[in-house]
């Protein structure tokens, strides 16, 4: 634990600033206690000898040290010399050196972990689909199904060819064109049929067989809680059982009449579920969900 914690310094350094009191107990070399940051980083060992000052002195021995002030050749090293003499004139012995950490408005005495880890991470854009995947009340492994397919890693066929040459590309539910997600879900004549079927009395005339066109709505939230979760849900249902028969290897698909009722009755138990434990704003879902049928 240790070892992993030391590899992590040099970002600490980053964060971690000394303001002088009385300068006792701050590194002149290893602390940053000016804006030039850790002088040792900035001189190395040449550093002492051009200075004069040594390893272990602190900021208070630096400034007090007798040892003789020159001109340098190196600009650096006047610049710091000139800030040994401002360092001089604030020191104040009865107050102690202050260790401060660096937070979104500036340094400060309190360290943030959460603050921290904002300003270390790699920050990415907001994922504009992750609503539709992970919402309340779903079922774990319809949004996981979905989640792979939303990311486009699930072995169709167009996928499977770059890795197997000689793979067939066409789709197995309709046997009509090549299989990618996008063809699969839901502008396949097999699948479509499903998809019209569960939503089309829902979405109206905002109804679409184009993937990029369905996640979108799944992402908005203007339609209200019973009409957005009875989308998400029938969506995910859908990509799960649709992916169960399209891996029925060497098995005729299932009738779509047949999977029509199957996915519609799984809806249906689940609205019915959530209306038993009178879940906030999906408690009349059912109602809503017959209403809905065309």
């Amino acid at each position: 634990m240790w070892r992993k914690l030391l590899k992590l310094r040099d970002v600490a350094q980053e964060f971690y600033l000394k303001e002088v009191g009385n300068g006792r107990h701050t590194s002149f070399w290893f602390d940053k206690w000016s804006d030039k940051g850790r002088l040792f980083d900035l001189l190395g060992d040449r550093g002492m000898i051009d200075t004069g000052v040594r390893k272990d002195s602190t900021l208070e021995e630096a400034v007090w040290c007798v040892r003789r002030r020159k001109k340098h050749r190196n600009v650096v090293l006047n610049e710091i010399e000139a800030e040994l003499n401002r360092v001089k004139e604030k020191l104040r012995h009865n107050v102690e050196d202050v260790i401060k950490w660096k937070g979104k408005s500036g340094y400060r005495e309190r360290f943030s972990t959460s603050e921290t880890w904002l300003m270390i991470r790699e920050a990415q854009s907001s994922c504009s689909w992750a609503k539709g995947v992970w919402f309340s009340n779903a079922t774990p492994k319809f949004s996981f199904i979905t989640w792979l397919a939303v990311l486009n890693r699930l072995a169709t066929m167009d996928r499977i060819s770059k890795w197997s040459l000689g793979a067939d590309t066409i789709c197995v539910l309709c046997k009509n064109a090549v299989e990618t997600r996008d063809h699969l879900f839901f502008q396949c004549d097999y699948s479509s049929q499903l998809w019209k079927q569960l939503t089309l009395g829902i979405l109206r005339n905002a109804h679409s067989n184009s993937w990029s066109a369905i996640i979108h709505l799944l992402s908005d939230n203007s339609r209200g809680v019973k009409s957005t979760f009875c989308v998400r849900y029938s969506f995910q249902a859908a990509i799960y059982a649709l992916w169960r028969e399209r891996n029925r290897h060497g098995e005729k698909p299932m009738a779509i009449a047949t999977l029509q009722k199957l996915v519609d009755k799984g809806v249906r138990n689940k609205l019915s579920l959530l209306q038993s434990q009178r879940r906030r704003g999906i408690v009349d879902g059912l109602q809503f969900w017959f209403g809905s049928r065309v």
